[in-house]
């Protein structure tokens, strides 16, 4: 799917994604990212059987004011212990697919809002 989004001029934006990518500012994508208005990411790991809690310590490090963890087609929620380090800052953490996390991130970024889009790409 393909869509536009004009608000937020000179950031990283979604612009479409599909079944193993997804395109940033036209650019296309097949690894797992993470990606926020003004950083493209990937120090991010490629399985979900990976994921570690030193990856949350890293967008932590990061200071997003919130990530949204897309999760490929379905939505799979990781272990608490893993994301402890983003409760314990305050940070916020949302869980969904990653058609919903692009749409989400491209409105929180016209926001002004300092989001970071963790993404999956099975």
């Amino acid at each position: 799917m393909k869509f536009q989004l004009e608000t937020a001029p000179g950031r990283n934006v979604f612009t479409g994604y599909g079944k193993g990518y997804v395109e940033i500012n036209r650019t296309r994508h097949e690894k797992c990212l993470v990606v926020s208005g003004d950083r493209l990411l990937f120090e991010w790991p490629q399985r979900w059987e990976d994921l570690a809690a030193e990856h949350f310590a890293f967008l932590r490090g990061l200071q997003p004011e919130i990530v949204l963890l897309g999760t490929g087609p379905t939505q799979k929620f990781p272990h608490p212990s893993l994301s402890r380090s983003l409760y314990e800052a305050r940070i916020g953490l949302e869980v969904m697919t990653t058609d919903a996390a692009c749409r989400t991130y491209n409105i929180l970024v016209a926001e002004g809002r300092n989001a970071f889009a963790a993404i999956w790409m099975p």
